[in-house]
């Protein structure tokens, strides 16, 4: 018969086993036997962003720039992404987020140019774009330089035509998009007493004209405007806007057409610009 001492040296040896076995079981349950027609489809942003589940059997999506990471899902960033959290840790994550605690964004920074002439918002907005390219039978793009790519002036709204009476306020304006940010001037085309075509740089000593460039209304535009206040019958004919940059340059032509207001009559024509 043994003694009571020696009845329970196995006890820690039991324990041990019933972990042992605990845990086998919790990982054989994880990741059952594989079947891969039960699998669900796996849609993702790209081919390249297709990798295989935890247990090697189902096909999932890596997330792409800007989408959700992280979380009880678990979540991966493609290539060349890294997982940021979007709350901080203290804060208990909300249940809209409980897929993702975070957003995947570029390791690189900055916008690039492609060699597709498009300029990019980040590297890996480009090789997604790519990828796409590619798997739809055109050609992959590739980073031609780090930056926004290089864009000769072109005017996107050109000078129009105006009708209007000595005395009134009226203005040209013209957008251009450009990169880098263009010079934006005006010149008035005038002819000599010969007959030569000239261009006069303006405002020149013209008191009642001014002229302003301001960016916008778009990214990489540029707006110019040729203010005339009070419009003179000298001020008729035609206005020309000129935008350089280091890549090239572009111009367009606007029209001023000035009646002769009467005495008796107050100027009743719209400051803006526009065709009456």
């Amino acid at each position: 018969m043994l003694s009571r001492r020696g009845s329970v040296w196995w006890l820690p040896l039991v324990a041990f086993w019933l972990c042992y076995a605990s845990s086998r079981g919790a990982a054989d349950t994880a990741c059952a036997p594989c079947q891969q027609t039960l699998c669900e489809a796996a849609r993702c942003a790209a081919p390249e962003l297709t990798t295989p589940d935890g247990c090697g059997c189902c096909e999932r999506c890596l997330s792409a720039e800007g989408e959700r990471c992280g979380g009880a899902q678990g979540a991966r960033c493609g290539p060349g992404l890294v997982c940021v959290s979007q709350r901080q840790a203290a804060s208990p994550p909300p249940e809209a987020e409980e897929e993702g605690t975070g957003h995947c964004i570029c390791k690189e920074d900055g916008a690039v140019c492609g060699s597709d002439g498009r300029s990019y918002s980040s590297v890996c907005a480009l090789h997604l774009h790519s990828w796409r390219a590619f798997h739809s039978g055109r050609e992959r793009v590739r980073k031609a330089h780090d930056g926004e790519c290089k864009l000769a002036p072109a005017i996107v709204v050109p000078p129009k035509r105006i009708h209007n009476i000595t005395g009134a306020q009226v203005y040209l304006s013209c957008e251009v998009k450009a990169v880098p940010t263009p010079s934006i001037t005006w010149k008035k085309v005038t002819e000599s007493p010969k007959g030569v075509k000239l261009l006069e740089e303006l405002p020149g000593d013209r008191i009642n004209v001014a002229v302003q460039v301001r960016g916008g209304p778009s990214k990489h535009e540029s707006t110019g405007w040729v203010l005339i206040n009070p419009l003179t019958k000298e001020d008729e004919g035609v206005y020309q806007c000129h935008a350089t940059n280091m890549v090239g340059e572009t111009q367009s032509e606007g029209n001023i057409k000035v009646l002769e207001q009467s005495k008796n009559k107050k100027a009743n024509f719209p400051a803006s610009e526009g065709m009456k």
